[in-house]
């Protein structure tokens, strides 16, 4: 397809489209604009690259060190002295003049530089909830000068401590110890370290870093399956199979040669006392697979407390299964847990978040069965909404021979047993109840 062009007064060439019978159409105003702007653009965008790259460096660093009360000054500052020179009251000249000296005062305190040299150290990045987080915080006057008393923050989270360093000498050191009490699941980020230098009004702020943060991670609440209830997993991971096969490693029974069947597996001994073939039959095996679902719909569960359970729930299920070795496999809605050690696995549930927009128990029952085909006992960690019509549809997703049990959490109610069909139902009340629990499932 061709495209005319015409030529404006300027000498520019416009590309005009043209009708079918060959008359040009009229140019619409927007099409310029936006050609406009496209050119504008083109070369206004490196300028404004680097202007900005400047403003960043320069600027706002300057602009971060003014309080909210050190703004207020300034612009009141401003507004005194225009309205003094304006209307010539000498009341407001003075005030403005008061004003500046303030700032000024506040300017030579947080003028010079502090040469510090600070270490971080927490003693564990990882705690359970309920556990105190312990670090410490040592810091190095590492100019060749004395410093002056200054104050040093570590943000803990949304939160701020405050450590007060003393007057120091050239190489002297100040250690402090702090605790971090820890009453729900989160992933806590501890630090910068930074030192701050202020005036006494506080209207002007300087604030330098001197660590990276680190994160801490409050790992859910877990209970050991020792004792009957790690023996109950491991009998139900231990389950053979109703499948038979003609090549495997578990024997299972004699039957009559059939043309097709691999030779090496007739029984010579039973053919000579029969007098016709025998071959072996084998009992397939399948491989310990624990496949945990837990859901994190939010609408599924009575309070807050009932989703912490869950979470806690499986993890326990979940850390067992890693201690004895055997394969795991943990899916949430929001898509698969790593299960390659039990710190990866708790640290994924730390993180986790409940959602009420996510699918229910029956879609993620129905998901687990297709991204884990192979798993020889299946749970369904939920809460206490989830109703038995909905727990008997997540069960008919379990693939035949797979054991399955539904866990529902419960803060404070009494542990239970129930049974929908083949899915045997175990309610939850507290973590510490969850060895009697799996328990009851055999009782």
């Amino acid at each position: 397809m061709s495209i005319k062009s015409s030529v404006g007064r300027a000498g520019s060439v416009l590309a005009r489209p043209f009708h079918r019978d060959g008359a040009p159409t009229r140019l619409h105003p927007t099409s310029v604009w936006a050609e406009a702007v496209k050119v504008g653009e083109l070369y206004a965008a490196p300028a404004w690259g680097k202007a900005r790259a400047w403003l960043v460096r320069r600027v706002v660093p300057v602009l971060a060190m003014v309080s909210a009360l050190g703004a207020v000054v300034i612009s009141a500052v401003v507004l005194l002295w225009v309205v003094g020179a304006a209307l010539g009251w000498q009341e407001a000249k003075v005030a403005a003049l008061l004003g500046s000296l303030l700032l000024l005062i506040a300017i030579g305190f947080i003028v010079g530089n502090s040469l510090y040299t600070v270490k971080l150290d927490l003693a564990r990045t990882r705690v359970a909830v309920g556990d105190s987080a312990v670090g410490s915080i040592a810091v190095t006057n590492a100019s060749t000068r004395h410093v002056l008393p200054s104050t040093v923050e570590l943000p803990v989270g949304a939160a701020t401590a405050l450590f007060h360093l003393p007057r120091m000498k050239p190489g002297q050191v100040h250690g402090d110890l702090f605790t971090i009490p820890t009453t729900r699941r989160a992933v806590i980020t501890v630090g910068p370290v930074r030192s701050v230098r202020a005036d006494p009004l506080h209207l002007l702020r300087r604030a330098l870093l001197w660590t990276d943060p680190t994160e801490l991670f409050v790992h859910p609440r877990t209970t050991a399956l020792e004792g009957p209830a790690a023996g109950f997993l491991k009998d139900l991971e231990g389950l053979p199979t109703t499948e038979l096969s003609s090549a495997d490693v578990s024997f299972h029974a004699l039957r009559d040669y059939v043309p097709g069947d691999d030779r090496r597996h007739i029984h010579w001994k039973t053919t000579a006392r029969t007098g016709k073939l025998m071959v072996r039959q084998f009992e397939e095996t399948r491989r310990a697979h624990m496949a945990v679902a837990l859901s994190v719909n939010t609408d599924e569960y009575t309070a807050e407390a009932d989703f912490e359970l869950a979470i806690s729930a499986a993890a326990s299920l979940g850390r067992q299964a890693i201690k004895e070795g055997r394969e795991l496999s943990v899916v949430t809605q929001r898509g698969p847990i790593r299960c390659e050690t039990g710190k990866n696995m708790l640290d994924d549930m730390t993180r986790l978040a409940g959602n009420n927009r996510r699918g229910t128990a029956v879609d993620l029952a129905r998901s687990l069965s297709d991204s884990v085909p192979n798993a020889s006992v299946v749970f369904f960690v939920v809460g206490s909404k989830v109703t038995p019509t909905q727990l008997r549809s997540a069960a008919a997703s379990v693939p035949p021979g797979v054991r399955a049990f539904a866990v529902r959490c419960h803060d404070g109610a009494q542990s239970a047993r129930a049974n929908i069909a083949d899915l045997t139902v175990l309610t939850l009340g507290e973590l510490s109840d969850l060895p009697a629990v799996l328990r009851k499932a055999v009782a």
